[in-house]
């Protein structure tokens, strides 16, 4: 059964799959670390749900296998990161956030496996997970083999890299568990040297609070002064020590139409992006991982971004169009942008 269930999921598009029982390693001790440390900064719900997280069981009573599924995002059509990045005029989306919402697509796959299953062995009780509850996914997948780990607290696989999104199923059906995976990140320090904003504090120890991602999806208030320079052109997630790890060499491209780049977000010009009225933005972030942000938080990133561009007249006026925007949330990211270009052209 283990055997068709991977081959019943190469089928369905998922890279891989992999199946572990409920135990989590040293994850829960390191949660409990990290919460404490208050590494977590706002996302108040990492803590809500007590040890239902980490162990699989309190959270959906009679599981006794998870099946861990990984679906790889990486776009070949897409613009290379490093030509978005180094060009300061241009807006850089975290690569996951391309396409369609990774939610519902790889729900979907996952619901078909599960019916695959059922029809195999009968009706049995399952609960699918996709970034959607109280669950450890990626030290669930390292137990399941589906890699390990890395530095910058993202899985990695020998094969994959880390360019792919994690789905679960919770079931109770008693199938054979994979061997976990096996660091190999070695001295590598690629990750910790390449975050521009030294979220990665340690070695496997990642400080919200610092991270970009963070900063401009999950953070509901101003965001830190000292982090904004820091943040260069980057308007929704980082990908930084994705793109610096060694691994991501070996990185397969995704088929999936779904994760392909629409309206031109792989290469965006941020003064269009801050032009979009609050209609344009729910029109062009239907069913994408951007409507997260909603459009006062999207125009506090973006007049982050436009306060580190180059201090050119379309952006300056592009800036002081927005000075009187309903939002004290946006006018005060808008002026701290115009106090940038001020002090520049006063240098």
């Amino acid at each position: 059964m283990a055997a068709r269930i991977r081959a019943w999921g190469r089928e369905l598009g998922l890279q891989a799959i992999g199946l572990t029982g409920l135990d989590t390693g040293p994850a829960e001790a390191r949660l409990l670390e990290w919460l404490a440390r208050n590494h977590h900064g706002g996302m108040d719900w990492m803590a809500r749900h007590g040890t239902r997280r980490s162990r699989p069981a309190e959270l959906v009573p009679g599981t006794r296998t998870v099946i861990s599924a990984r679906m790889g995002y990486l776009s070949a059509v897409a613009a290379p990161s490093a030509r978005v990045l180094a060009d300061p005029m241009l807006g850089h989306v975290s690569r996951y956030a391309l396409g369609r919402d990774y939610h519902e697509v790889l729900r979907k796959r996952l619901r078909q496996l599960a019916g695959r299953i059922a029809e195999a062995t009968g009706p049995f009780a399952h609960r699918i997970f996709v970034d959607s509850a109280p669950v450890l996914e990626k030290p669930l997948a390292e137990q399941a083999g589906l890699g390990w780990l890395g530095k910058h607290t993202n899985l990695l696989s020998r094969d994959a890299g880390s360019w792919f999104f994690l789905g679960e199923i919770y079931a109770d059906l008693e199938l054979p568990h994979d061997a976990p995976g096996a660091d190999h990140c070695g001295r590598c320090t690629a990750c910790i040297d390449a975050c521009p904003t030294g979220a990665i504090v340690a070695p496997y120890r990642l400080d919200a609070r610092r991270c970009i991602a963070y900063l401009t999806i999950e953070l509901q208030g101003p965001i830190p002064l000292e982090m904004r320079p820091l943040m260069g052109n980057r308007v929704f997630g980082c990908d930084d020590c994705q793109l610096a790890c060694p691994w991501n060499r070996f990185a397969r491209p995704t088929p999936e139409a779904d994760f392909l780049p629409r309206h031109g977000l792989d290469a965006p010009l941020l003064l269009e992006l801050f032009a979009w009225t609050e209609e344009q933005f729910r029109e062009r972030t239907a069913g994408s991982p951007l409507r997260r942000t909603g459009h006062e938080r999207w125009l506090r990133n973006l007049a982050v971004a436009l306060g580190n561009a180059p201090t050119r007249p379309g952006v300056v006026e592009a800036l002081r169009r927005r000075q009187g925007h309903p939002s004290a949330l946006v006018r005060e990211h808008v002026l701290w942008a115009l106090g940038r270009h001020e002090t520049r052209r006063g240098e």
